[in-house]
């Protein structure tokens, strides 16, 4: 069991925690994911670490509030555990051979994004951060992302903060004006990933995205976070999460995502009203 050290609201529907998990924590890198489970009757649900504190022993995770397993996650605080903590998996992103990069957010994928732009920026690397949000109050880490980035460009759907449009609308912009980038990296929603990628396809940029399809043991071995990439069967928790943006389907992608979605929402409803009962 793993104990949860810090706990904090980023906004309405996206919480941090910091995990006690130093093992975790001496391994992980930028890219790398765990798979938890909130007790021992919960399902195993895969999350980004969004940061690591080596001295500390700490692992962080930004999550969103979308299901059942995410509400009973956020229903725990400080000195509560969390039954199963495993990591690091997947693949780190390769971030090395790059001086001109784009690092793209869309919503909670800016929590995966921050730590590989943090990286590129460490290793001296000129970084644009452009990050795309609804609205202004659900707008995270911008105070992190200025720091690390040589730009941030801020998107909201109804200009309430940064600039009104999408991120994509930003990246085109970035390159016409003639940032000439070596690589852009995608983190966020399937639907903003693949139209980034076809952006950049008409430049000739290399864009790396980052997947999360349905995922059960992280190994390999149930086959349940399949992708066709290039032609062919590719598993995220393993050959990823990161793969050619290019190359992969994204029409695929975006159909499997849609299968569970009606136990997703039962499941929902009833841990919801369980919550209820035990208030």
């Amino acid at each position: 069991m793993n104990k949860i050290v810090y706990k904090e609201e980023l906004n309405s529907t996206v919480t941090l925690m910091k995990v006690d998990a130093p093992l975790v924590a001496k391994k992980a890198q930028p890219g790398q994911f765990i798979i938890l489970r909130v007790d021992r009757d919960g399902e195993r649900i895969p999350l980004t670490i969004a940061d690591t504190d080596t001295e500390k022993g700490t692992v962080t995770i930004i999550f969103q509030i979308v299901g059942a397993t995410t509400g009973k996650l956020n229903l725990l605080n400080e000195g509560d555990y969390i039954n199963d903590f495993v990591g690091p998996l997947g693949k780190p992103t390769e971030t090395e051979g790059y001086k001109r990069v784009a690092v793209i957010g869309g919503g909670v994928g800016n929590a995966i994004a921050y730590p590989l732009a943090k990286k590129f920026h460490d290793q001296g690397s000129t970084v644009y951060s452009i990050a795309g949000f609804r609205n202004r109050d659900l707008v995270i880490l911008e105070k992190e992302f200025r720091e690390i980035s040589d730009k941030y460009i801020l998107m909201t759907d109804d200009g309430s903060a940064g600039e009104k449009g999408l991120v994509t609308d930003a990246l085109k912009n970035l390159i016409e004006s003639g940032a000439d980038l070596d690589c852009v990296i995608a983190i966020g929603p399937l639907v903003m990933m693949k139209f980034i990628c076809l952006l950049t396809k008409q430049y000739g940029i290399k864009t790396i995205v980052s997947m999360n399809p349905i995922m059960v043991d992280g190994t390999g071995m149930c086959g349940g976070c399949r992708l066709t990439v290039g032609g062919k069967i590719k598993f995220a928790c393993v050959d990823g999460p990161d793969f050619d943006g290019h190359l992969v389907d994204f029409d695929e992608a975006i159909s499997r995502t849609s299968v569970y979605r009606t136990q997703e929402a039962k499941m929902r409803d009833e841990n919801c009203r369980l919550m209820n009962k035990e208030n």
